[in-house]
Parts: C-alpha cells; structure tokens; sequence
C-alpha cells in the first residue's frame, strides 16, 4: 500500500525538482484577495492555541526574560505580595504569547509582516489567569510600497482576549504588511543597510544606558506631581543578537516553529507555506528570517531582523518602568518602520502631552518612539494613555471596554461552525 505521506504534494517533495529547482512563489492574486475579505468582521473563537492559554508565574518571568525586564513585580512572588496586587501579575504584552494576530490573515506564500498595533487594557493580567480568545478579521487594504516591488496591502485583524472570570481584559486591533516573496525579494529596499560596527567608546555609552534604566517601581508616581513635558528614557534595547531572538521566542512562543512529525504533518497540510531560499537550496518555515540571514535576504532585508511584537513588548516596558506598580498603562500604539536588524540598536523615548481626569480615570497622554542608532525611525511618535494614583482622588480606576466591543464578543462563534456553512 502506497505511503499517502510520500505523495508528491507534500512541501518537502515539492521543493524538490526534477532538475533540483525550487517552486516559485505564490501571487496573492484578486481571487485571494476576495476570499480573505469575505472573512472580515465576523467574530469567532479559534481552535487552534498559539503558544500559551494561561499566565503562570514561570510563562511571566519567561516572558519577562525575553525582553530583558527585570521588574520584580513580573518576577518575584515575595515582592508582588506586598503590592497591592497580592501576587506577580504579567505585562499587557504577555497576551502576545496567547494570540498574536488573527488566524486566517494573509494568503499562502505570502510573506507578512506585523507592522504595528493599537492596544487597549482594561484589567491586569494575574499569575494564574487563563483566557479565551475571540479573533476578528478586519479590513485589507491595498497600498502602494517599496518594499512589495508595487504590490503591498496592509492586512488588519482584532484579537481580543478573555479571562476565566468572564472579563475583556485587553485587546490589540494590529495590522501586517503583506507582499509577494518574489516582489520584495526583487525590490530589495532593505539589501543595502550597512553592518554596524561598535567602538569600546561606543559600549562604554551602550553599557551606561543600560545601567541608567528608570524602574519606578513601590514609590508610587502621582498624577499630581506629573508635569506636561516631562521625559520618559531613555531606554535601550540592542545591539539585536540572534540570542535576543531566541531569548524572546523562550518566552512569547512562535507562529511556525515545531519538531519532527509535527513539523512535516503541517507541511502536508499547508505544501505552499514554506519559503524557497535559492542561495542555498533550503526551504523551510517563513520564520527563520528572525535567525537566518539568507532567509531574510530572499524577502529584501539584508540580515536576519527582530519581530514586530517584541518591539511593541519593549514599547510597553518603557511605560511600565515609568508609571510604577500602582499605575496602569491604558492604551499604547505602536507604528514600526525600519527593520531592526541584527547589531542594531533601538532607544525609546517620550514625553507627556496630557493629563486630565475621565469619569474617575486620572489619565496622563504621552507620545512616544524609538530610534535606531543611524537616527531612524524604528516607531514613529505614537499617542499612549496611562492612569496613575491620586492624593486626591485615590487609588487607580480601571476602564471598562466600549459596549460595541463587549457585544462582538457576545456574538462570537465557533471558527469550526463558520466553516462549516461557508460563511469565513
């Protein structure tokens, strides 16, 4: 009997030609294009689970060691216990490690890139919470970039996240930018961006940045004694290593790493979702352009780079090194631009634009960004809200999410009985 696994379908016999050509990549054509639009606002619970379903006090320490945050109160059980949390809580990017981005976004062989999001919180994350996660597909939109040689679309998508008490605590409406392999293999904006090369003087001032980070912490910060124009940073991140990456993947999890069987039973299922790198003959999950530089140099980057949630997880340490353990951080938006490539380095600041006080809420509005060290954009200025302690009016009062979004969740289904009648 014929070893249905051995039929030529399968991704790894498909890379593999008669004369040891690789196959091309996949257009994202208009037929695609409608297909993935037809899915858009309509919620649906996703059977699949991304890397976590719960925050345990290990998940959020190793989540906190991927992005180099050594704040005790995501860490160490005796310190949390004397906040007013009563136990370590996570960081609002820990959710990333639930869901990033929408299952069904995209099209295969079509390389993404998450680009960016705008989150809003609405309770903290507790050691022992487990959540639900309803996910909606949001617009498409066709742009015109570099980076796709032409052939770009900027792909949104809404995870919202809940926990075993039944409470909406954050959700991220984020956007990928899509393009075909080819096209921005072609392209190739991003080939000639030089190696850095640092100096020891140049380490010495690396070393006293890292040394110098603002980690508020038990002394609470007041919304009283906060000042329109006053600083956030600086704080750093870099020079990018490979071990960051891996560090960071320990940590959040991953879109496509698996082992063994597990492995090559998705490549059947999905033949098409492997790249082709042709200056070395391999194939393998899209992925490894956060390792490998040949792999991203097939997509038009130069060296192998870092990911778009990791930024946005640094974005948000930068807030939470600031506001202290009785602050809250509300919303935070994050636009990423250049790509941040191995041996760069990234440095966030900002500074507070706003504060005012919405029904119970002392909230403090603070634009923020980061650069890299050719003085680059690496995310532009982007507004953020906070909510901190009052002498007068108290202790922090959580938001509560729009009622357009608690009914959304209200109307999810299940993604298998969507698929089943055709309509996602």
């Amino acid at each position: 009997m014929a070893n249905k696994r051995m039929q030529p379908e399968h991704a790894r016999l498909m890379s593999v030609g008669e004369r040891g050509e690789l196959p091309q990549h996949e257009e994202f054509t208009p037929e695609l294009q409608a297909r993935r639009r037809a899915r858009a606002d309509k919620p649906f619970y996703a059977h699949s689970v991304y890397f976590n379903t719960q925050a345990p006090k290990d998940g959020i320490r190793h989540f906190v060691d991927g992005i180099g945050d050594v704040n005790p109160l995501f860490r160490d059980g005796e310190y949390a216990r004397k906040t007013k949390y009563g136990s370590i809580i996570a960081p609002g990017c820990y959710l990333y490690t639930i869901q990033w981005m929408v299952p069904g976004i995209g099209g295969t062989g079509i390389h993404g890139w998450y680009s960016g999001g705008g989150w809003e919180w609405y309770r903290p994350i507790f050691a022992g919470d487990e959540f639900t996660v309803v996910s909606v597909i949001r617009e498409l939109v066709e742009r015109k970039g570099k980076m796709g040689g032409g052939r770009t679309w900027i792909d949104y998508s809404e995870p919202i996240y809940i926990n075993q008490r039944g409470e909406i605590v954050g959700k991220e409406k984020g956007w990928a930018v899509i393009a075909e392999r080819q096209a921005s293999g072609s392209a190739g904006k991003y080939l000639a961006t030089p190696k850095p090369v640092y100096a020891r003087e140049d380490w010495v001032k690396i070393l006293e940045l890292y040394e110098k980070e603002e980690l508020r912490g038990a002394e609470p910060r007041y919304w009283e004694d906060v000042e329109i124009g006053d600083k956030l940073g600086p704080m750093i991140k870099g020079p990018l290593s490979v071990r960051d990456e891996i560090a960071w993947l320990m940590g959040a999890g991953s879109p496509f790493f698996r082992a063994h069987k597990i492995e090559y039973d998705w490549e059947r299922r999905h033949p098409r979702g492997l790249e082709y790198v042709k200056d070395t003959g391999e194939a393998d999950v899209p992925e490894l352009v956060h390792v490998f530089d040949a792999f991203a140099r097939e997509i038009g980057v130069q060296r192998a780079y870092d990911y778009g949630s990791q930024r946005m997880s640094w974005l948000g340490q930068l807030f939470a090194n600031w506001i202290g353990d009785d602050g809250f951080l509300w919303k935070m938006r994050g636009d990423l631009r250049v790509f941040n490539q191995m041996g760069d380095i990234t440095t966030f600041e900002g500074r507070v634009t706003e504060k005012y006080i919405e029904e119970g809420k002392c909230c403090v509005d603070i634009e923020a960004w980061a650069k890299n060290q050719r003085d680059e954009w690496s995310m532009r200025p982007n507004p953020a809200t906070v909510i901190l302690p009052s002498r007068e009016y108290g202790p922090v009062v959580y938001p509560n999410p729009a009622p357009k979004l608690m009914e959304e969740v209200k109307s999810a289904r299940p993604l298998d009985e969507l698929l089943r009648e055709g309509s996602i």
